[in-house]
């Protein structure tokens, strides 16, 4: 399976602008630009690449524990999955260096010990999990 995504930038790092595509039509010349991404974390006006990776993180880890959860038995009434990205200065560029999950579920039947260890199983296993290179940290609640 192959997913695309594609961009087009015009201009300098600082001054330019660009906009994001996906075929689903999610994205459709979703602008994005030095000052979205560095300077207005509002998100009302476009996008950042960041934004994206945590919205696709949290989508990601949420089907991967709803899979965990089907192995074993158990239906989710409801996982809800935020994820926070944390973009530092390092090594002379940027890096992604942390995302913390932050997880409230309701699953019927389920035992606190049991959904800890799933939901860990899916923060690991999770394939936006696997291609990070940051520190990845869960804080899940199960209501």
């Amino acid at each position: 399976m192959i997913r695309t995504g594609s961009a087009v930038w015009n201009g300098s790092l600082k001054d330019g602008s660009g906009t994001v595509s996906a075929p689903s039509g999610v994205l459709n010349n979703t602008p994005y630009s030095f000052k979205l991404r560095f300077e207005d974390e509002s998100g009302q006006n476009g996008t950042n690449p960041e934004e994206l990776i945590a919205a696709a993180h949290a989508g990601c880890f949420s089907m991967a524990l709803s899979g965990q959860l089907t192995k074993n038995g158990f239906t989710a009434d409801e996982l809800r999955t935020s994820a926070a990205l944390t973009l530092e200065q390092k090594d002379g560029g940027f890096a992604i260096t942390k995302v913390h999950l932050t997880l409230e579920a309701k699953i019927p039947g389920i035992t606190e010990a049991q959904f800890q260890e799933l939901a860990g199983n899916a923060k690991a296993g999770c394939p936006v999990s696997k291609v990070l290179n940051a520190e990845i940290t869960l804080a899940a609640t199960l209501a």
